[in-house]
């Protein structure tokens, strides 16, 4: 099997990983935030065409307000100092996400990188920025709804094709592996839709603790999967001989 198309990953455990050095919450975030640089940099250099970081989800506003704001402060610094590296690299930036709840600021760091990076024609970075997963279903079911109501489709002509349409992450592949840190086994709300054959790598070291070898690591595994996508293995293995 080649490298994977798309890479996402669920960030986690930056503030345990403070906390259990003595460290103050958003020191994790801050070394976290320098792991990211080095893993979108490695991912861009190894031919990875998207990668999908879950930045902020629609829960984490319910967080302390004091680490709400330095999380926003830090985004907004990233963004801005970072912004001619991804041009440099031909990284293109994208967001999915209520981006209507970030504080203005950040909003408009958000903008000055889209529109920066928009002619970049290499990997696209995307940060999922107070996203949900089912609020991103529920949006869409409200597009198609709309689209029903304003004659644009029949209703009779619903299905996965046409669905997807109408997610806010549908300029991207399904992932093809989805990573999270910290050795918690679950996808906490993130790319529910679009995970449904994603091969996820739970891996125990904190997301401040990850290292481009772990990458490297789990892409070698990944490689040596067999994806059936409900087939049985012979079925599959025709398949892959067919497309050879």
């Amino acid at each position: 099997m080649s490298l994977p198309k798309h890479v996402a990953i669920i960030m986690d455990g930056n503030g345990r990983w403070a906390q259990k050095r003595g460290h103050n919450r958003v020191f994790g975030h801050v070394q976290g935030a320098r792991v990211a640089k080095s893993i979108i940099e490695s991912c861009a250099t190894k031919g990875i065409k998207h990668l999908t970081l879950f930045a902020f989800s629609t829960e984490n506003w319910h967080r302390p307000k004091a680490e709400v704001h330095f999380l926003m402060k830090l985004l907004k610094r990233q963004l801005t100092e970072e912004r001619n590296n991804l041009v440099k690299n031909n990284i293109q930036f994208q967001t999915i996400g209520q981006l209507d709840r970030l504080p203005q600021t950040v909003r408009n760091e958000v903008l000055k990188t889209l529109e920066a990076t928009k002619a970049c024609t290499g990997m696209k970075l995307t940060f999922a920025l107070s996203f949900g997963g089912r609020q991103e279903i529920t949006l869409a079911a409200k597009k198609f709804a709309k689209a029903v109501l304003d004659g644009v489709i029949n209703v009779d002509d619903l299905d996965e094709s046409h669905f997807c349409k109408y997610l806010e992450s549908s300029f991207a592949p399904d992932p093809d592996i989805i990573i999270r840190t910290s050795g918690e086994c679950r996808l906490s709300n993130f790319l529910l839709w679009s995970s449904a054959y994603s091969e996820i790598f739970i891996h125990e070291k904190m997301w401040p603790e990850f290292t481009d070898e772990d990458l490297d690591d789990i892409l070698l595994q990944y490689m040596k999967r067999n994806r059936r996508f409900g087939k049985t293995q012979e079925q599959q293995q025709s398949l892959n001989h067919l497309s050879l």
